[in-house]
């Protein structure tokens, strides 16, 4: 039996009508008869009854279509699957993010991803502070949202989703807690909490930076591994942590002030993967981080932090079609 006959048959099946059928298949009337006459001559017995008014399935035709049916259907899901491992997007993909903010997009991405992909499962994981590339290096991460840029000659890095302002976290006690916001400058007045852990020094001085801009030196306060401990610091007055401004959102508590800055930069959020390692799988989600990212600069930013962390999208820089393929190193 020819595959042609076979679809035509089960869609007839479906139709009983051989003008839908004939549009469904691309095929003319005349053609759909013939397939159909042709496999009635193959089985040796009529499998529908025509009319002018109506066609219908004898009972051969009946029995017919329940037995093709759930193989052709089979048929159709294997070639499916096939054709997803060939892609690269079936199995799981493990995706790490660095922040709650960075998190709410993978999240979202992932949910996008269960109607479009069903074969493609996606587990989310934070990525540990003291760590930022390890899980990513060891395979343990396929991919992960985290801050930019990376200067890693093994990890390839995508464009720019979305950035965000900066905020001090400090003991409500503190003398710099009553003026409402800050400058790099008032860093040389208070020591920031560092992280433990073998970060590259770019990445430190990210969240630790040696010097104001002016050159004033800025005091090292105890390292942290967990943002639990680094706040519980910052209440006792042991130091200051320089976040990212969702913090107040995601971590408020009583002791802590959140100041914004008036002159730093905003942290910027891409994705982030092994130099190569760019599948299909990656890709898949990488576009539904960008549709994510689309809908949330639509909304204005995601709705937890509206208030607190002014973040913006900015899906507008991001190409996931052309970003891929190894490192982009940044100056």
């Amino acid at each position: 039996m020819e595959r042609v006959e076979l679809e035509c048959f089960l869609l007839l099946a479906e139709e009983l009508h051989f003008g839908r059928t004939a549009d469904r298949l691309r095929l003319s009337r005349a053609r759909v008869s013939q397939l159909v006459q042709r496999l009635e001559r193959r089985v040796g017995a009529p499998l529908f009854v025509r009319t002018s008014r109506r066609v219908a399935l004898t009972a051969l035709g009946r029995q017919l279509r329940d037995d093709l049916a759930p193989h052709h259907r089979a048929v159709g899901a294997a070639v499916a699957r096939a054709a997803a491992t060939a892609r690269g997007i079936s199995g799981v993909l493990h995706v790490g993010f660095s922040t709650p903010l960075a998190g709410e997009i993978v999240m979202k991405a992932a949910e996008a991803l269960r109607a479009g992909h069903p074969e493609l499962g996606v587990e989310i994981c934070e990525v540990p502070l003291s760590d930022p590339f390890g899980q990513l290096r060891s395979g343990a991460f396929d991919v992960q949202l985290t801050e930019l840029p990376i200067r890693e000659d093994d990890l390839g890095e995508g464009r720019t989703l979305l950035t965000e302002g900066r905020v001090l976290a400090v003991s409500s006690g503190h003398p710099l807690s009553a003026g409402g916001k800050v400058s790099l400058e008032d860093l040389a007045g208070v020591p920031l909490l560092t992280i433990a852990g073998e970060l590259p020094d770019y990445r430190l001085e990210q969240h630790v930076p040696a010097r104001t801009p002016s050159g004033r030196p800025i005091r090292r306060g105890p390292a942290v591994t967990h943002m639990q401990e680094a706040l519980m610091l910052v209440a006792g007055g042991k130091g200051a942590l320089l976040s990212a401004a969702h913090t107040a959102t995601y971590y408020a508590r009583p002791g802590v002030t959140y100041l914004p800055f008036e002159d730093a930069d905003p942290i910027e959020y891409g994705l982030v993967w092994r130099a190569g390692d760019d599948t299909g799988a990656v890709q898949v989600f990488a576009r539904a981080a960008l549709e994510v990212a689309k809908d949330a600069q639509l909304a204005g930013t995601t709705a937890p932090t509206r208030q607190a962390s002014r973040a913006t999208i900015r899906s507008e820089t991001w190409r996931p079609d052309t970003s891929y393929g190894g490192p982009r190193k940044r100056p």
